[in-house]
């Protein structure tokens, strides 16, 4: 028994670290996921190319072919990772936006990376605490949380490469665990051509362990990319989005501190021997951003995890350094070191975190946009922009009807609406045959302001004739006769747009109808949300008192005056017509 007992004591404080270890993983895990749930529709800043990698998503997930507009890049396998981690956890059944649900699958990109940090921490021979920190630095940080938010290709090259790197860096590695770390390798690749810069680190740490063994691996990504950029390059070969806004300035305004630590940290980290070949990755990302054309986001979404690790390691190798002659001022140092960079961590992020502001409504205009479309033009055929096309595709508009701005290259096929976000000038620049297409265009409805705007379009509309009278005077010069009868009464909020010339001129007729048979009281013209924007008249109106003879009298109507929907609701009867009021209706009120 005491035999035992000698045997099963020294794992008792082993047992414990390990648990304290997991307990750690955990608790940064949950931060980093609480975290990126919070601010997975943050509004700013947005990222251009980022509706297109949503739409190829959606268009995989379909099984149909898509053409972006352009200045994404291309990555068909960045692409199929989305698709499929977005069918298969459900995000796209249980999302309100196709863009929510493919951010879904950064967000769990991110934990995962996470992860794999704290991984490679600990076999690179940082101490718990100092593992903790790196973890903590990319979990909480503004900046990681406004870019791993976003859908970019390279958050998913990053995990691929720090797999690779995790292998690698196993103590007892053996060949079985070279080639998993080859096909990581390759993966990040071909998800990003920007992954080459973890080659060099791989490479001198299979070189340090063995160059057999390191050849072997040379041999097998080489082939692999040789397959892809050769005979599969059609399918395979990825290539860099185009460059442009957010740049690092826009990005580090949301965590000075993560700029100049990683500064710190990239300098110093060559003098630490663990450290050096995860340098030269990182400086060889700090070059790429001076190269023109390369996109500055995608090279900091590789960077992200590189520079806390750097750091981490850089602090732990200094205060170890110092070999203090009491242990209570080896602590001290500790101490005063971890409350300097807890400071400046807490610094940068009081101006990050305010600028980086959670958005409680996860549909946006554009979802809005979509359910309106939905309502007043069900499958009919659509010119979209990317975005667009991604959120109609994703609601079950067949892509069929579908018509992408890319489609326009030379001139657009028939369309009858049109959706564009506050890109649409950049469109028509890229795609001049969209002018074309607007040509007789009107806005409809419009969703959101500035540069989240969302306009919905109808195409086609026939020429105004300048000779016409202006059909908001008579629906005005009507309104004023309509409230200056004694039949009818109007509450404050009814009269406004009324007097405006802001109601449809099929209410205004069947209402004065209405007053020759009972006297009526409209409690409102209420608004169809995006319409008032658009300079749309109001078409809906709420009606109480003699709700059975204004419900029998309006579902009596014929056309041009039979509306859409007449409901009975709780606070009276609420009718509502189609678009577009035939021309003419109130000529009597045309001329003073």
């Amino acid at each position: 028994m005491a035999q035992h007992s000698r045997e099963t004591t020294p794992s008792g404080p082993v047992a414990a670290h390990r648990l304290l270890s997991l307990d750690v993983v955990l608790a940064l895990l949950a931060l980093a996921g609480a975290l990126r749930v919070l601010y997975l529709a943050a509004p700013a800043p947005a990222l251009p190319a980022e509706a297109a990698n949503v739409a190829h998503a959606v268009a995989l997930r379909h099984f149909t072919a898509f053409t972006d507009a352009g200045g994404a890049g291309v990555s068909p396998f960045g692409w199929w990772q989305l698709s499929a981690c977005a069918t298969v956890s459900d995000a796209f059944g249980r999302s309100v936006t196709a863009l929510v649900a493919v951010r879904e699958t950064m967000l769990l990109v991110a934990v995962l990376g996470a992860l794999l940090l704290w991984v490679l921490a600990r076999r690179l021979g940082l101490t718990r605490w100092a593992a903790a920190a790196a973890v903590l630095l990319l979990a909480a940080s503004p900046l990681a949380l406004g870019l791993q938010r976003l859908v970019v290709v390279e958050h998913l090259a990053a995990v691929w490469a720090l797999g690779a790197l995790v292998l690698l860096t196993r103590p007892d590695a053996r060949i079985r665990h070279d080639v998993p770390a080859a096909v990581c390798l390759l993966a990040a690749v071909l998800t990003s051509p920007l992954a080459l810069v973890f080659l060099p680190a791989a490479g001198w740490l299979l070189v340090r362990r063995s160059p057999v063994r390191a050849a072997l691996v040379a041999v097998l990504l080489n082939l692999g990319l040789g397959i892809a950029f050769g005979p599969a390059a059609g399918l395979l070969r990825p290539h860099l989005a185009a460059s442009g806004r957010p740049s690092v300035a826009d990005w580090v305004a949301l965590d000075p501190a993560w700029a100049v630590l990683s500064t710190v940290a990239l300098v110093a980290a060559p003098a630490v021997a663990a450290l050096r070949p995860f340098a030269v990755s990182g400086l060889l990302l700090v070059a790429a951003l001076l190269v023109p054309g390369v996109p500055d986001t995608a090279v900091l979404a590789l960077l992200l995890p590189v520079t806390p690790l750097l750091l981490a390691g850089v602090v732990q190798a200094v205060t170890r350094q110092r070999r203090p002659s009491h242990r209570w001022e080896g602590r001290r140092g500790t101490a005063a070191a971890a409350v300097v960079l807890v400071a400046v961590v807490a610094v940068g992020w009081g101006y990050g975190y305010p600028a980086l502001r959670p958005a409680a409504d996860r549909g946006g205009p554009l979802a809005e946009a979509r359910d309106w479309l939905r309502a007043n033009g069900s499958g009919a055929r659509v010119l979209v922009d990317d975005g667009a096309w991604a959120e109609l595709a994703k609601a079950g508009w067949p892509t069929g009807a579908l018509v992408a701005a890319a489609a326009c290259a030379t001139g657009c096929p028939p369309a009858e609406w049109a959706v564009f976000t506050a890109d649409e000038t950049d469109l028509r620049d890229r795609y001049p045959a969209l002018d074309a297409a607007f040509d007789g265009s009107g806005a409809t409805a419009v969703f959101g302001t500035g540069e989240g705007r969302v306009t919905v379009s109808r195409l086609g509309l026939p020429p105004a004739d300048p000779a016409a009278p202006s059909e908001a005077s008579a629906r005005a010069r009507a309104g004023e006769a309509l409230q200056a009868s004694a039949r009818i009464t109007f509450t404050p909020d009814a009269v406004v747009p009324l007097r405006a010339g802001r109601v449809d001129s099929r209410l205004i007729a069947t209402i004065a109808a209405l007053a020759a048979l009972q006297p009526v009281r409209v409690a409102a013209f209420p608004e169809v949300p995006g319409e008032d924007p658009a300079g749309q008249p109001r078409r809906r109106v709420l009606l109480t008192g003699g709700e059975d003879g204004a419900a029998a009298f309006y579902t009596g109507q014929r056309d041009p005056f039979r509306p859409s929907s007449v409901v009975r609701t709780g606070d009276g009867v609420l009718v509502t017509y189609l678009l577009f009021a035939p021309p003419g209706l109130l000529v009597p009120f045309s001329s003073p």
